[in-house]
């Protein structure tokens, strides 16, 4: 399976979220899957790729021009790939991944959440959303979005189109589980004329 992990690329983070993503990149290796990532070598996103590597596993880092010095580019990466922008690199690190993992990030991370969340509240796909959070980061994201359902911004099934995991095995074996349709693509709701 080819799994994408969003995380941090911030380098001023408590060290346990980059141990965690080390922990996350030794994880996929293990059960065989291989990891899609920024493409950085710095923070999280370096740790998780050469975590996976170190145990035997592949990867596949997506960095756009602009962040290859910000973000100093992982060049040890099996494959990567350098995008005009970031959007083309969110469009092939989708492209590329039979499933998705968050782990604790920040306005960018959140971005690469909130896409994937509504694509699977609409349908646009249906592969696994997990969000790792150990020590409870994104709670208040879950009050928030909890908030707008009880206002009606929402579906009902906002949080069927995620799970939350607070353990990395947990995490791996949500990501093993293939989701549950929540709705008909988009595709196939225009054959249907809906």
């Amino acid at each position: 399976m080819f799994v994408c992990v969003f995380c941090a690329s911030s380098q001023k983070i408590d060290r346990k979220y980059v141990d965690l993503a080390a922990q996350v990149g030794t994880a996929l290796a293990k059960r065989g899957h291989t990891l899609v990532s920024g493409g950085a070598r710095v923070s999280c996103m370096g740790a998780v790729a050469r975590a996976c590597r170190e145990a035997g596993g592949r990867t596949i880092g997506v960095i756009p021009r602009l962040l290859v010095d910000i973000e100093i580019a992982d060049e040890d990466a099996d494959e990567l790939i350098v995008t005009a922008d970031m959007r083309e690199r969110k469009g092939i690190m989708e492209a590329r991944s039979d499933a998705f993992l968050v782990l604790p990030g920040g306005i960018g991370t959140l971005e690469e959440l909130f896409e994937m969340w509504t694509g699977r509240l609409l349908g646009v796909h249906d592969r696994p959303l997990v969000i790792l959070d150990p020590w409870g980061l994104y709670g208040p994201l879950r009050e928030l979005v909890d908030s707008l359902y009880e206002k009606g911004f929402t579906r009902p099934h906002v949080f069927d189109a995620v799970s939350w995991a607070t353990g990395v095995d947990e995490a791996m074996d949500l990501l093993e589980v293939p989701a549950r349709r929540l709705r008909p693509s988009v595709e196939e709701q225009a054959e249907d004329g809906r």
